[in-house]
């Protein structure tokens, strides 16, 4: 039995760089800056005190109060993604099967700020004081279920959680769910909110993020010399993925097809990615493979682009090593020099973005890539946004723990 085709009909998002994805997609083409100062709570002491934050973001203008106070901001900007997605593919719930329409999430972390908030409160006022909230408020699942029961879907409602791969699985999952049958449309992507005391504070420890405080709005430098680490950021993006033939039945707009998944381990360190590239490389080319295309097809890699030393290293060399010569015509740009790491919702907004690169044969840039660094030698698109006519793209993540995942889309056929 063949597989169903899957296509992108809807696209949400919720950036530092805007509370849509068209305002966060115009401002990607325009290489704005969305990084800046944390101004939640005193960084005093902190290693890093900038991150990619949805400025002046007030939960109650969004939500009811006593809705506001139940969700985390993981859970809320999920929530917010997904109906920006609804309202751009034009779904109307309503006449449409929702036993047949399931909602797949990644989060990395899920509702840290929720622990950290009620772990106070169980300090300072003792254990009688904790939220009845608190688990269904913090549980990674819950941005999943939010939107599962907002929107009234009936078919499954999961969350994965693969560190910075986490969307890209969620992404993968939704895909084989149309193609074997299991569900006609899935709302899928990620979401993260962990620009924290404590997320700080731990990833700069580990000596993770980027300390150019002086200067946050150069901070974030995929494949150029003068990186120094990634930057935080927060925000969600979910695409609708819908059956080739219920889209077209329907008249929905088609950005891109998702053809292909591929996933591997380098099966080697927690954090650091195996220098030799080769899990990243199986994952490129098995995304390739799955989508029954060759290397040659491909035009445009949203890279996974962290501004780690190692990362930015490891991706390069895994490009090379399956694209050969052909990588030398591959333009290749990070979302993460604009709005930072999401996380375990970075595969999300940058499959977006790729999504929207393919319809409209438009590259967003590379931010702050002034100087290539060793080993990165490669097109990034600096400067300016390009035009690019895309007939498929890849998106990477590679996350903590080894876990490597690509995505390819093609522009869709009919």
């Amino acid at each position: 039995m063949s597989r169903r085709r899957v296509v992108v009909t809807g696209l949400g998002a919720v950036t530092s760089l805007g509370l849509s994805f068209e305002d966060t997609w115009q401002a990607l083409l325009s290489g704005a800056n969305g990084i800046g100062p944390i101004e939640r709570w005193s960084t005093e002491n902190y290693r890093t005190t900038f991150a990619g934050t949805l400025r002046g973001y007030e939960p109650t203008e969004h939500f009811p109060v006593p809705v506001a106070k139940k969700l985390d901001y993981a859970v809320q900007f999920a929530q917010l993604a997904a109906n920006d997605c609804l309202a751009d593919a034009k779904l109307d719930l309503d006449s449409t099967d929702r036993e047949r329409i399931s909602v797949v999430l990644g989060t990395g972390i899920g509702g840290i700020n929720t622990i950290e908030s009620e772990h106070d409160v169980l300090l300072a006022r003792g254990p009688r004081r904790v939220s009845p909230h608190f688990i269904p408020k913090m549980m990674p699942n819950a941005a999943s279920a939010q939107i599962s029961i907002t929107f009234g879907l009936e078919a499954s409602n999961y969350v994965t959680s693969s560190a910075c791969a986490s969307a890209g699985h969620a992404l993968g999952m939704a895909l084989r769910a149309i193609q074997h049958g299991e569900a006609d449309l899935v709302f899928s992507g990620g979401t993260e909110a962990a620009v924290s005391p404590l997320a700080i504070a731990a990833f700069g420890a580990m000596k993770a993020l980027s300390t150019r405080n002086e200067a946050p709005e150069l901070a974030s430098r995929p494949f150029d010399k003068d990186r120094d680490g990634f930057v935080m950021g927060e925000g969600a993006s979910v695409l609708l993925l819908e059956e080739r033939e219920h889209a077209l039945k329907r008249g929905a707009k088609i950005y891109a097809e998702l053809m292909g998944y591929g996933s591997t381990s380098d099966a080697f360190h927690i954090t650091q990615p195996k220098q030799d590239g080769v899990g990243p490389r199986k994952a490129i080319q098995a995304a390739i493979s799955d989508g029954n295309r060759k290397p040659e097809d491909v035009q445009y890699i949203n890279a996974h682009g962290t501004s780690t030393h190692y990362n930015d290293l490891v991706e390069t060399s895994a490009i090379r090593q399956v694209f050969g010569a052909h990588a030398d015509t591959l333009a290749v740009s990070s979302t993460k020099s604009m709005i930072g790491h999401l996380l375990g919702g970075s595969a999300a907004i940058e499959a977006a973005a790729t999504c929207r690169s393919i319809i409209e044969s438009r590259i967003h840039p590379t931010r702050n890539h002034l100087e290539a660094g060793e080993g990165c030698d490669l097109d990034y698109v600096p400067g300016e946004a390009r035009d690019v006519k895309i007939a498929h793209a890849l998106s990477n993540s590679l996350g903590f723990g080894g876990h490597n995942v690509s995505l390819l889309f093609g522009r869709h056929d009919a």
